[in-house]
């Protein structure tokens, strides 16, 4: 699944391309035309994980003083996702600055 970069609409598919049904961006569908595209996968089974991101691009994520309990580092960035109901709270995630150890948070 994917969402719009522009105004974070889930994309439709259409042909070859994935298009935006509120303000018309286009994209072809697995191509990535520079902008962000949140991508979000399906995660089905007993044994499944989740990658909750899709690149190791961190610089553009806040970051928090919290301890890695990993490495002891004491430096991260943060993120939050709705993984379970809407009626329920969202899931903050961490990852470590140094390991890239990446944990997470129920609140």
């Amino acid at each position: 699944m994917r969402f719009c970069p522009e105004c974070q609409t889930r994309l439709k598919p259409s042909g070859d391309d994935v298009v935006c049904p509120k303000c018309g961006f286009r994209a072809k569908k697995g191509a990535s035309d520079g902008k962000s595209v949140t991508e979000v996968k399906q995660v089905t089974g007993r044994n499944a994980s989740l990658k909750v991101m899709d690149d190791d691009k961190q610089q553009d994520l806040p970051t928090i003083t919290i301890q890695c309990p990993t490495c002891d580092n004491n430096t991260a960035v943060w993120w939050m996702l709705q993984t379970r109901s809407a009626d329920e709270a969202t899931t903050q995630f961490f990852r470590c600055t140094k390991c890239n150890h990446t944990w997470r948070n129920y609140s």
